[in-house]
């Protein structure tokens, strides 16, 4: 009979099964930066749902209120909770993982500075506003090994798996060319990137990057090779000063068209939201008080209650993107504010054609001459961060990614991330000088 008491020696990976073993048990902390709309009630609430393998130990956060409830929510320490990211990144490690959801210049510095202090990172979309500033977040995390996840939630939505699951079947053949619309949605558009924190692009980015570079990155994703070059042109063209009604005013809560001739009224789309009692985002973005007075106090001084065509905003309200991948194949991307809601996609290959809504999907086969159907996702109406239930899944997937030490559970991880924006600031720059941007010679 053999020695048990000489087994574990002759069993040389006891000790990494057992370690492997305790992180697997293990609960996974976070720490966050920017308790906001998306890190609050998207970051938080989706970690909230995952509380038997997680939970957020530490918060920074500026503004008082958010602050606090995020504090409330989580049960943090208030020796762990703090108005400046410098003050926590001070401390030694307070978790495993970071998650930064300010706005998007204020991510690289606090990036950065956490990869250096060894926490793995969570970055909402999109990564930085230049080139240059992706890339540092890129080599930190890669100098320092520490994972990297963006929050490019459409990649874990059922629907848009769907998508990349008949692509790869080949049932479609080879695809040739993909048509994608960006519908931003009229009161989308006036909501966020005219009179929120997305209309002036010295406070944020340029449109596409900030609503698009999802969009992009989807593109890329599916199809499965490096784009080459790229050309765009975009304009605001409607949302400006010489566009704004004979009578109207610069304040929704003053003006006579509000009630019923203007669709874009503030006053109107607003008081909605709260008489329906749908008290989430975007009216939660307005006012902290759901009651008629301070949301009508809200509109009559906050930038929320601006005409539209009384605003600082200068990104753009439309544009296209073509692009030109390896394998000769090609697509383009619309985006727009003048439409309802929702995101819509063609795919046109050599055996078959596909056509989806975010709902249901349909594929035409060209041998047999029929159309196939799927109900895929009725997650996609919402919009309050959720991505279609994408936003879920990847707070689960970067979790058990630290649990299993396996960075390839993260789909959006640095090196992809950085090409699909790489492809986003080169239509940017097409748009602005009118010429191609072959992706092999830019932002080198």
């Amino acid at each position: 009979m053999r020695n048990l008491s000489k087994m574990k020696k002759e069993v040389p990976y006891s000790g990494y099964l057992e370690r492997k073993i305790k992180r697997m048990n293990k609960k996974i902390t976070f720490a966050l930066i920017g308790a906001g709309s998306r890190g609050l009630n998207c970051f938080g609430s989706s970690i909230l749902n995952e509380n038997q393998h997680a939970q957020i130990v530490a918060v920074a956060e500026p503004r008082e209120y958010q602050r606090n409830e995020a504090a409330r929510q989580h049960n943090i320490p208030q020796d762990q909770v703090f108005s400046d990211w410098k003050d926590l990144l001070a401390r030694p490690r307070l978790a495993d993982a970071l998650i930064i959801a300010t706005t998007d210049r204020l991510h690289v510095a606090p990036a950065v500075a956490a990869a250096e202090k060894g926490y793995h990172l969570l970055l909402e979309k999109p990564m930085a506003p230049t080139p240059q500033d992706c890339r540092a977040i890129v080599n930190a995390c890669r100098n320092n090994r520490v994972m990297l996840g963006v929050c490019h939630g459409l990649q874990y939505a059922p629907y848009h798996e769907k998508i990349k699951e008949r692509i790869t079947s080949g049932i479609l053949g080879e695809v040739c060319t993909i048509q994608h619309l960006e519908g931003v949605a009229w009161w989308h558009q006036a909501h966020s990137f005219v009179r929120g924190n997305f209309g002036n692009e010295s406070r944020s980015s340029f449109m596409l990057l900030a609503k698009c570079c999802h969009d992009l990155d989807l593109l890329r994703w599916w199809v499965g090779k490096p784009c080459l070059a790229v050309s765009s042109f975009g304009h605001l063209s409607h949302f400006q000063k010489s566009k704004q009604p004979a009578g109207a005013a610069d304040r929704c809560m003053d003006c006579p068209l509000a009630d019923n001739d203007c669709p874009y009224s503030a006053k109107k789309f607003y008081f909605q939201k709260l008489q329906a009692g749908d008290l989430g985002w975007p009216l939660n973005m307005v006012t902290d008080q759901m009651t008629p007075d301070a949301l009508e106090a809200a509109l009559r001084t906050g930038p929320y209650g601006r005409c539209v065509y009384a605003c600082d905003n200068d990104v753009v309200d439309h544009q296209v993107v073509n692009l030109d991948f390896e394998g000769d194949i090609t697509a383009s991307l619309t985006m727009t504010a003048f439409t309802p809601h929702g995101r819509r996609t063609r795919i046109m290959g050599s055996h078959g054609y596909l056509e989806g809504d975010e709902n249901k999907i349909r594929i035409f086969d060209f041998n047999k001459e029929e159309w196939t159907e799927l109900d895929v996702n009725s997650l996609a109406t919402d919009l309050t961060g959720g991505h279609g239930g994408g936003d879920q899944r990847l707070i689960h997937a970067f979790i058990q990614a630290i649990r299993q030490n396996d960075p390839s559970l993260i789909k959006t991880g640095p090196e992809v991330t950085l090409e699909s924006h790489l492809m986003v600031f080169a239509a940017e720059e097409s748009r602005r000088t009118g010429k191609t941007v072959r992706i092999e010679n830019f932002g080198r």
